[in-house]
């Protein structure tokens, strides 16, 4: 093997060597932690054993134990219990280049997701933009988001920051600038982003971030507790390290699946959590994550992080077509969900009364769009404006070629047109299709430029947002600059606080 085809990088654990892939070296299943196995399983990640000789990282690691989704079959996953890798795109591992890095988390609701997903491929965006991209694993659902009594909480986020010291750590060798890091995620990776910039112990680690689609999901302990004895009763078990730690950590997500069956059954407690596709979320414990990010933010905690973060217009019809709701939604369940996710008792009425011409599926959709996606990501910019802090905001308004168009801007999009990645990713594949048309294309190199100018200077092509312009980007055909166009929404949720969400009853 010649030095030229699988170039080395030595890290603070060993050396390593990765392959060279067209303009670009690939370095794959690079571990930032020992594996969360045996005894320090549930437990915060701890520091790497170095190695001797070099490490082929040339493979990804397996994926963090979560419930199946989508075609995957198990048989085709890495085995194994290194679940904590990272991954590296760059133009040339020189240490001498300090290039801007970019370090992606991704999205899944808490409890799916991983970084050999094709669909976060970084190669595009590494040749492109001239940077570094680091994708990460982190532990999800049970393992990494429920709250285990003996064990710190958030172990998923406690993950990222690990993935992040060894970025700092060990960046430069791979040709990137551990001054220059940016993070970005979308859906529970924004909800992860948006934690970590509240985290003390984040502080430092990352200097831009960019969150796209930010769930306005945080527990409260109280909320999480409860959660959690629900959860392992499902087995027959308490929520504590030693009852849960003899369970074979790829049998457990199979709990986490027959509770996300059932959890309507808890609204009477849970309040509108028990109406969403999962029952993980960051906790609010005090500890690893103090308050929950909009009052951190707005008080100043990350107000050296340079901030975009953005939502899709209709994010919430993804879920509507997954669900089986398209065209099913009827008065009673429109009903429901306004009353449950609305800001305020009347919200029904008021949303009736803003949106005069719109059918009963739409506000059905809406609400939940406003509650779980929409208002949460403009409400982040608001409070980092609010602390002292810079922030650019993104509305996507442009819709999926797919189904007619019938999907609109819905959630999820923005990934593959983030990445340029259309084939083999089944997002990409069942929004816009393996060919994607000059259009998209357009669109996803807008995006990608802008995203990499960002981590590189700082400005993404659009001005800042403040409150009483409102200025932000709509991602369409013709990308341009207006005020903010959901004020209806805006208006609606104004005096609406987020924070950690309650448990409703005892």
């Amino acid at each position: 093997m010649s030095r030229s085809e699988y170039p080395e990088a030595a890290t603070a654990a060993g050396t390593v060597s990765g392959r060279r892939e067209g303009a670009l070296t690939v370095f794959r299943g690079i571990p930032y932690a020992r594996p969360p196995v045996g005894e320090a399983r549930f437990a915060a990640p701890r520091p790497l054993e170095r190695w001797d000789g070099v490490r082929e990282a040339f493979a990804f690691g397996p994926p963090p134990p979560q419930e199946p989704f989508g075609p995957e079959a198990p048989g085709n996953l890495p085995a194994g219990d290194d679940w904590l890798t990272v991954n590296v795109w760059t133009p040339d591992a020189d240490p001498a280049a300090r290039r801007p890095v970019m370090v992606w988390i991704y999205g899944g609701a808490y409890k799916f997701g991983s970084s050999d997903d094709p669909a976060y491929d970084g190669g595009r965006l590494s040749s492109e933009g001239g940077i570094v991209v680091v994708t990460l694993n982190y532990r999800v659902g049970i393992e990494g988001f429920l709250r285990i009594e003996g064990a710190p909480a958030n172990r998923g986020l406690l993950d990222q920051v690990a993935a992040l010291e060894w970025v700092r750590e060990n960046i430069g060798a791979f040709g990137g600038d551990p001054e220059q890091v940016t993070v970005f995620g979308e859906s529970a990776g924004a909800g992860s982003i948006a934690a970590l910039m509240a985290m003390p112990r984040a502080r430092g680690l990352f200097r831009r971030a960019i969150a796209q689609s930010v769930p306005g999901t945080y527990f409260s302990d109280a909320l999480a507790a409860d959660i959690a004895e629900t959860l392992a009763a499902e087995i027959g078990l308490r929520p504590t390290v030693a009852d849960l730690a003899g369970v074979d950590p790829r049998k457990l997500p199979e709990a986490g699946a027959a509770l996300t069956g059932r959890m309507r059954e808890y609204v009477p407690r849970w309040g509108a959590v028990a109406l969403t596709p999962t029952p993980f979320s960051p906790v609010v414990d005090g500890e690893v994550l103090p308050t929950a990010p909009w009052e951190a933010l707005a008080e100043g905690a990350a107000r050296d992080v340079e901030l975009i973060a953005g939502h899709n217009r209709d994010e919430y019809r993804l879920f509507l077509l997954l669900g089986g709701l398209l065209g099913r939604v009827d008065d009673g369940l429109a009903a429901l969900a306004l009353s449950l996710f609305g800001p305020a008792p009347d919200a029904e009425q008021a949303y009736r009364a803003a949106f005069p011409d719109a059918s009963t599926e739409y506000l059905f959709e809406l609400v939940q769009s406003d509650w779980l996606f929409r208002m949460p990501s403009l409400r982040l910019a608001q409070a980092q404006v609010a602390g002292g802090g810079r922030a650019h905001v993104y509305d996507l308004t442009w819709s999926a070629p797919a189904n007619g168009g019938a999907l609109g801007a819905c959630h999820g999009l923005d990934v593959p047109l983030t990445f340029g990645v259309f084939d083999g990713n089944g997002l990409g594949t069942m929004l816009i299709g393996p060919t994607p048309s000059p259009e998209t294309e357009a669109l996803s190199t807008h995006i990608r430029s802008s995203w990499t100018a960002f981590a590189t200077t700082g400005d993404p092509g659009w001005p800042a947002y403040d409150p009483e312009h409102r200025l932000v980007r709509l991602l369409d055909t013709e990308p341009t600059v207006t005020a903010y166009p959901e004020e209806a929404s805006r208006r609606l949720w104004e005096r609406h606080t987020f924070t950690a969400l309650p448990l409703t009853t005892a």
